[in-house]
């Protein structure tokens, strides 16, 4: 495929809920190649469908072996498409505030409105789809945790950047995220902090952490006289486009297995922003074998 440097595609997201009520959700950035450009418009075009519940557009863009990583879903595309009616029911739909491509996998950061099928009124959820060689959606993984209204810092979830920039520091910031999780969150070598984290300007959106360094310190005081401390034990997946990286990780918090993924956003090679959501791993009642990871 044809690479075109720097092509900027800017996407109007526009969803529509049962009742014909629209959500407009603006989302730019940088693609640096043809495929990346496809896949994010495959994906786009999939929510608006789940949004509007149109099963037709659903059944031409995803595999009939869709392969559901969620732990509530049954795996399968008929599958997925039986969910709608108690969709419909709630009115459920996604709100989708940032997006973007790392070769055949397309991120998402939304926010899940009526969402009490989900687990409360309204979530935020990093949801990643993987594209097959055909163009088709054929797996999907997500996390997800119920929106605060008040945080400690006073940013939302989800508010922020969205547009991507760095696009020839993508491998760089890739590997900046890697050695956060393992130098910093992992302890191999948490005095680099510093390298990696930027001390004049870091923006925090996990909803019980300040901004800045020295709220990331608190935190961890906090945790740590709690004997309450994350303990991110494994990397599964890191994925980037420019100055946005996503890692997922799992490990340890509260006394259950988690899920963590953690969105950075970087400058200057420093982290300057960050977004996660948090989920316990289930045990009971799942809806199919694939786990939470596997990529």
């Amino acid at each position: 495929m044809k690479t075109i440097l720097l092509l900027v595609f800017t996407s109007l997201l526009w969803t529509q809920n049962n009742d014909g009520n629209t959500a407009n959700t603006k989302t730019t950035t940088k693609i640096i190649n043809e495929t990346e450009a496809r896949n994010m418009k495959t994906v786009e075009t999939f929510i608006e469908a789940v949004n509007s519940r149109d099963k037709e557009t659903v059944k031409k863009l995803v595999h009939p072996d869709y392969i559901q990583h969620n732990p509530f879903i049954p795996t399968g595309r008929e599958a997925f498409i039986n969910l709608f009616p108690v969709l419909e029911e709630h009115n459920t739909y996604a709100e989708t505030v940032r997006i973007f491509a790392d070769g055949d996998f397309v991120v998402l950061h939304n926010i899940w409105h009526n969402a009490t099928p989900f687990g409360a009124q309204k979530m935020v959820s990093f949801d990643v789809l993987r594209i097959d060689e055909n163009g088709l959606i054929a797996e999907h993984w997500d996390a997800l945790t119920p929106f605060v209204e008040e945080t400690a810092s006073g940013r939302s979830q989800t508010d922020g950047p969205t547009t991507i920039t760095e696009v020839d520091k993508k491998e760089a910031n890739k590997a900046l995220a890697r050695s956060i999780i393992e130098d910093v969150l992992m302890g191999k070598n948490p005095s680099k902090i510093t390298e990696y984290i930027s001390s004049e300007k870091y923006h925090q959106h996990n909803p019980e952490i300040k901004d800045g360094l020295s709220g990331i310190v608190e935190a961890v005081e906090y945790l740590t006289t709690q004997n309450n401390m994350f303990q991110y034990k494994k990397i599964h997946k890191i994925l980037g486009a420019g100055n946005f990286v996503l890692t997922i990780s799992s490990g340890e918090w509260s006394g259950k297995e988690q899920v963590f993924y953690d969105l950075f956003r970087f400058e200057d090679n420093k982290a300057v922003e960050h977004w996660d959501v948090i989920q316990p791993i289930p045990t009971e009642n799942l809806a199919n074998e694939n786990t939470m990871f596997g990529f």
